[in-house]
């Protein structure tokens, strides 16, 4: 706290240059992780998993709107990365402003939606994949294939598939990655009772185990991860549930690019069909099973909450003391009394 403190002291400009520096660094990392994997989509390389929108989506939700001049130079850090291009030309720009659009669109729909960033509510999860991931990232994918089409470096015939393919990565990118780093601001480190090791560790070997062989054996086994996404939910809520679908997600990518388990023999095109289809419906059941389930445990904690400032303005006005179990607080998750 000290140290944050200290930050905050900082001259203004200081710390606007550094969160600046912070996010186009991270969004240039995030960018070089998300181009290891590749998919081409007529003629078009895609990647499944764009990571950059969903970092941009959870930066743009913790500093607000002065995380744009972070996103835009990462942006161009990326694009100069993969092309030839050393200056601003008007495709550049335009590509830019696409990429930036959608997650700034994506700000103000959740705003709009009254969203909160610790995703204690169903209608939270409702937004983020309906507002942020599918409306907003129309406008990134639209305009980012328009200008590719502009450009001449893609053909008309070949819009709405490579349209499809880049709108489904920015989406999937929100969807995954953008829970993980709003969770990053909240969580508690480390777990109060060894039991909470237990079960992690427990939940990781066998999720990596399982994970590995539905993404790599020649039989279609992709439904084994379903249950580990249950699992993970119902012990850690947002934190194991979406751990694994990012997990998971990483390894169907790695097997889909490299032809793999049940993604053999397959077309370009059925290979990102099968891919997105199960990264959509992963991720959208591991985000809105972890939003009911936190929703549920608020509930409860709510009205024993208030249960008990019942028991205790009985006993102020009885002036009797209550037996011992009507003080007594049920666990939480980590075995602590409330």
């Amino acid at each position: 706290m000290t140290a944050v403190a200290g930050i905050r002291a900082w001259p203004r400009p200081v710390v606007l240059a550094l969160e600046t520096l912070a996010v186009s660094a991270s969004y240039y990392a995030t960018g070089r992780l998300g181009l290891l994997r590749q998919l081409s989509v007529e003629d078009a390389v895609v990647t499944p998993v764009w990571p950059p929108t969903g970092l941009a989506v959870a930066c743009l939700l913790v500093l607000g709107l002065r995380a744009v001049p972070g996103i835009v130079l990462g942006a161009l850090f990326v694009i100069m990365s993969i092309t030839s291009i050393t200056s601003l030309t008007p495709g550049v720009v335009v590509t830019l402003f696409g990429n930036t659009a959608g997650p700034v669109c994506a700000l103000f729909l959740l705003r709009r939606a009254d969203f909160r960033t610790d995703l204690s509510r169903l209608r939270d999860g409702l937004a983020l994949v309906f507002l942020a991931a599918l409306a907003s990232m129309l406008i990134s994918a639209s305009i980012g294939v328009g200008a590719l089409i502009h450009a001449g470096k893609l053909d008309t015939d070949s819009f709405w598939p490579v349209w499809l393919a880049w709108w489904v990565g920015d989406a999937m990118g929100v969807v995954i990655v953008t829970p993980l780093l709003l969770l990053l601001t909240r969580v508690r480190w480390p777990p109060a009772r060894p039991r909470r090791w237990v079960q992690a560790v427990a939940l990781t070997v066998i999720t990596g185990a399982l994970v590995w062989l539905a993404t790599h054996s020649p039989v279609s086994l992709l439904y084994l991860v379903f249950p580990l996404l249950v699992w993970g939910a119902l012990s850690f809520e947002h934190a194991g549930s979406m751990l694994c679908a990012l997990f998971a997600s990483v390894m169907a990518s790695i097997a889909a690019t490299d032809r793999a388990g049940p993604f053999r023999g397959l077309t370009d095109v059925e290979v990102m069909m099968k891919l997105q289809a199960f990264n959509g419906s992963m991720a959208l059941t591991a985000l809105l099973l972890s939003a009911v389930i936190t929703e549920q445990r608020n509930t409860r904690r709510s009205v024993e909450r208030a249960c008990q400032e019942l028991v205790e303005v009985l006993e102020h006005l009885t002036g009797t003391t209550p037996p011992r179990s009507a003080h007594e607080r049920l666990p939480d998750e980590d075995g602590q009394r409330r």
